[in-house]
């Protein structure tokens, strides 16, 4: 090709101000090489690269011409030219020149050893980094074909229908251009991520690091439970230590990865302490030689530790005021996930049933295999929840953040190691529990958590909405006394099993009592709307499964289904069982009389027909007659992003994406499932594809969009990518109120001033 500019580059011969070539990615990893941190070798395929090979193969004026879809463009039209674009890089030829290039690099670093390739955007980790997930990478490669392949790849990710729609949404529209960083995979024993600064308090003194054996990406890519351990930085004392669960490993050699099985119940660490104080030493280096704190992952290989990559973290929490309850020297009896901040200590009281609930005293730690919504009237009672299954999305979990109880779920031998009487302490932040009284002054009493957590100094303004999502009217005064913009999702399971006092609906209606439980109902939704008026309140209409009916009084009448997580509930029963959904109508009828912001949401929408029917059996109530009362669908079954423009044709106002049963549905996974929960990832790109789809389609046909669930609150990436995308609202539980209206802040003040940049150009 004659004259060329520079393709490739060794890794120790960039840095920091070479980022515009070589992407963020090479960058940091050249930044650390030449500091003398320990990297495994590498070289970085230039952006330049890229551009000379797309205008040799004569594609690159035809590419420019679409870095970013057309506004208007339909989701079809979108794939299609998004395909056709990817496949103009994988099927064009690389130059003689350019292969031998990126060849010659590969036989250095030693060979036929297994790399892995990963695309190095430009703005790629960042200070103000781009939506995680963007570009595509490849691991465990091997042979200078399939590098070349892998790099292609890397390539044509750029024009993926994500990709070109995230720039779209940026508002980039130079000519696109990407790098690829190609590095030696060690063989490790054990790798991991750490933080140089508490990710989930934004307390800067500490280092948390989570480690597995085998690959990290088991770590990072949410595959296992790791090992998760915190550091002092002055000093480097370890300060916790929380057991994970894994059952298996992955490893990398020439002949390829390898799934290896682990004995879930192997007596040691991932990491002993040396190694722990290696990799905080390590981190705090790093942390020191860039100035801002860091999220780096490392492997340990034949006794060496290695750097994989590192990157700013863009965003923390404010620091809490307390530590774990279970830091120091305690040792936990059990563990498992945290899923209800805060700490209780109290008598242990193992249930097996809702109905040894009798045997309660107020205040003690309720001990089960796992709840139901009929159990919430004894929940309310207890001091904490600890639970043999179940993840942080199960019941248990979900009413006991709403409660401010502190929660454990997944301790798997919770009620066969502890028994009745037993002292405890739950900490439902490290999900541990341990021996006795643990730091009873260092916590906060849990049955406060739920309100005072979410007043705490004064937050942000922001234009999209922060909603909460309530289960009863326990907290609702002192919920609504803070920051919030109003309820996103009122529950109506948790609520309707207390006022049918353990009846089945149809048994109360046989016996003449369905104005009893209306009035009950409508007194709980009352108070909640009262609470917040005038902000606006979103009453979920009823979604009980057939098994959690089936164990109210008069249940028999139930069907029995081997799956009814999918079986028969939301608005496909209100179709089958009228008189369910007229309750949920007779309720919304008189709350509405004095409370008009009180809405209505329909559950698990699968398709129109039974939406259709559903609306006209709210247009025959007299609720129908009432314009002012907003109609909402949960966005929780993935036909919604079919089926979409059909629903606002039938005159719905928005919709809610449920991202438990979304993920659920779409990664085929039972959220409630223990064995499975290493499955369960609402930040699989498959569900964020389906999520950005969701808001998509709603945005084009006017109506309001929202998303239900703890992701947005864990994830700043995914809250920038709604807020960018242009998503209405969000609705979290109590304890996540705060930290998420500061990551919306930062999310919108991140977009106006490129806005703003973009617009002095």
């Amino acid at each position: 090709m004659g004259e060329h500019n520079v393709w490739v580059r060794p890794i120790e011969a960039v840095g920091a101000d070479d980022a515009p070539k070589v992407g963020g990615k090479s960058a940091n990893l050249g930044e650390l090489t030449r500091a003398g941190f320990p990297v495994p070798p590498a070289f970085a395929v230039t952006t330049d690269a890229y551009l000379d090979a797309m205008d040799a193969a004569g594609v690159r004026t035809r590419l420019a011409a679409e870095a970013v879809p057309a506004p208007d463009i339909d989701d079809a039209t979108l794939i299609r030219t998004s395909t056709e674009l990817a496949a103009l890089v994988t099927d064009s030829s690389v130059p003689d020149e350019l292969r031998a290039e990126i060849v010659a690099a590969y036989e250095a670093l030693g060979g036929d050893v297994p790399v892995a390739v990963r695309s190095s955007a430009p703005a790629e980790d960042a200070a103000d980094t781009s939506f995680a997930g963007i570009h595509e990478s490849y691991t465990n490669i091997v042979g200078a074909d399939a590098v070349i392949r892998a790099v292609q790849a890397c390539w044509a990710s750029l024009w993926s229908e994500r990709a070109r729609t995230y720039r779209g949404l940026r508002g980039v529209a130079d000519e696109p251009s990407i790098a690829v960083v190609v590095q030696v995979m060690v063989e490790s024993e054990s790798s991991g991520v750490a933080f140089t600064a508490d990710p989930r308090t934004g307390d800067l003194d500490r280092i948390v690091v989570e480690a597995a054996l085998g690959l990290g990406e088991v770590v990072v890519g949410g595959q296992v439970e790791p090992d998760t351990y915190v550091v002092a930085k002055d000093g480097f004392e370890i300060l916790d230590v929380h057991r994970g669960h894994q059952e298996f490993r992955i490893t990398s050699s020439s002949a390829g990865d390898t799934r290896e099985v682990v004995d879930p119940a192997r007596a040691t660490r991932v990491l002993d302490d040396e190694q722990l104080r290696r990799v905080a030493r390590l981190a705090a280096d790093v942390e020191k030689h860039y100035g801002a704190p860091q999220d780096l992952e490392f492997a340990f290989a034949k006794g060496e530790l290695w750097i994989v990559q590192t990157r700013p973290i863009t965003t923390l929490g404010a620091p809490a005021d307390d530590g774990p309850v279970g830091s120091g020297d305690a040792k936990p009896l059990l563990t498992g996930l945290g899923a209800g901040p805060g700490s209780a200590t109290g008598r242990v009281r193992i249930l097996h049933e809702l109905a040894d609930g009798k045997r309660l005293t107020d205040g003690e730690i309720i001990v089960a295999p796992m709840t139901r919504p009929d159990w919430l009237p004894i929940l309310r009672r207890a001091g904490g929840i600890v639970t043999d299954g179940g993840g942080i999305t199960c019941h248990a979990a979900i009413v006991g953040r709403e409660l401010g109880k502190p929660v454990v779920v997944g301790a798997r031998t919770a009620t066969t190691d502890l028994h009745d009487g037993q002292l405890i302490t739950v900490d439902g932040d490290a999900g541990a529990v341990f021996e006795g009284r643990v730091h009873p002054a260092a916590g906060q009493p849990a049955a406060d958590r739920a309100a005072t957590t979410v007043v705490a100094g004064a937050l942000p303004v922001t234009a999209t909405s922060v909603y909460v999502n309530l289960a009863t009217p326990d907290a609702a005064e002192a919920v609504a006394a803070s920051d919030v913009d109003g309820v996103g999702l009122l529950r109506a399971e948790f609520m309707i099993t207390e006022a049918l006092a353990g009846e089945h609906p149809a048994r109360m209606i046989a016996q003449g009592r369905r104005d009893e439980y209306v009035e009950r109902m409508a007194d709980g939704v009352a108070r909640i709307a009262a609470a917040f008026a005038p902000r606006p309140v979103v009453y979920r209409a009823i979604d009980l499964r057939s098994n959690e009916f089936a164990d109210l009084e008069g249940g028999e009448v139930e069907p029995h289904e081997e799956n009814p997580m999918i079986g028969y509930r939301g608005c496909f029963r209100y179709v089958r069982d009228p008189q369910l959904f007229a309750l949920d109508l007779d309720v919304l009828h008189r709350v509405r009389g004095l409370h008009p912001d009180v809405h209505l949401m329909i559950p698990f929408v699968r398709t129109r027909w039974e939406l259709q029917e559903c609306l006209a059996q709210l247009d025959a109530h007299p609720l129908g007659a009432d314009h002012r009362m907003q109609r909402w669908i949960m966005a929780e079954v993935p036909s919604v992003v079919y089926w979409l423009p059909e629903y606002a044709k039938l005159g719905i106002h928005g919709v809610s994406i449920g991202t438990n049963d979304l993920t659920q549905l779409i990664l085929g996974v039972d959220r409630d499932s223990e064995v499975c929960k290493d499955l369960f990832d609402t930040l699989d790109p498959a569900v964020l594809d389906a999520i950005d789809r969701i808001v998509d389609r709603a945005s084009a046909a006017g109506l309001t969009v929202s998303l239900c669930g703890q992701a947005v609150s864990t994830s700043p990436a995914l809250a920038e990518h709604l807020v960018r995308r242009g998503i209405t609202s969000v609705s979290v539980a109590p304890d996540a109120v705060a930290r998420t209206r500061r990551t919306i802040a930062q999310a919108e003040q991140r977009i106006l001033l490129e806005r703003a940049r973009v617009a002095e150009r």
